[in-house]
């Protein structure tokens, strides 16, 4: 019996998951300048962020509390800095915000990675990518000042996929798993790990896509 109900379970679950990620939201763009299994080296342009820097928290914990923040952000809890058009197909006016508040789609993914110099010790910033019909002179302003807009460079990232729950635990494996491979393929790591999380909270383990990403720097050849 337990054996028959497994079997069932897999398959709508995977239904679910396909179904989720019909309606998923936006990715950014990227180029893909290399492959090799679950490894990717990419090219992302230059992007905007919602972004906000949590404290005193764990690595675990740190993703549901600025979730709530930036969740509020794209729901209503900014301030409109154009008028967009009503039949834009993601962007609405929000109602009932009283503050001219726009809506804005949700983007994959969640990017979490560890405090930059000058930040309290311990802490993490956590990310949403503004989707790229944006600019800085139309983005919406965030009213809780723990938010905040940044611009992410152009950069070039190394990227390893793979499935399950995230954890400080397992994102540590699979950044040095990541890191040990930087070296064969002449890059050198230019900046901390990033954690990228894809799928919503219902989605069961297996199923669940997640990233290590770490920019990177091509080393110089050796003169011959």
């Amino acid at each position: 019996m337990l054996r028959l109900i497994t079997l069932l379970i897999v398959p709508f679950a995977a239904a679910l998951v396909g179904a989720a990620r019909a309606d998923a939201a936006d990715e950014p763009a990227f180029d893909v300048l290399e492959k090799d299994g679950a490894f990717e080296l990419r090219q992302y342009p230059a992007m905007l962020a919602a972004e906000t820097l949590v404290t005193g928290v764990s690595f675990d914990d740190a993703g549901d509390v600025a979730f709530g923040r930036l969740f509020r952000y794209i729901t209503g809890n900014n301030r409109s800095q154009a008028k967009i058009a009503m039949t834009s197909p993601v962007i609405q006016t929000a109602a009932g915000t009283g503050n001219d508040g726009e809506k804005i789609a949700m983007t994959t993914p969640v990017l979490q990675q560890p405090e930059q110099p000058g930040d309290p010790a311990g802490g993490y910033r956590i990310a949403f990518l503004v989707p790229a019909s944006y600019t800085t002179g139309t983005v919406p302003e965030p009213l809780d000042p723990a938010v905040r807009i940044v611009a992410v460079p152009a950069r070039l990232m190394a990227s390893l996929t793979y499935s399950g729950w995230v954890s400080e635990s397992v994102h540590g494996k699979k950044e040095l798993a990541l890191r040990t491979g930087l070296a064969s393929r002449n890059l050198t790591a230019a900046g901390p790990s990033i954690t990228a999380q894809y799928d919503a909270p219902f989605v069961p383990g297996p199923f669940r896509r997640n990233e290590v990403l770490i920019p990177v720097t091509r080393k110089a050849a050796n003169p011959p």
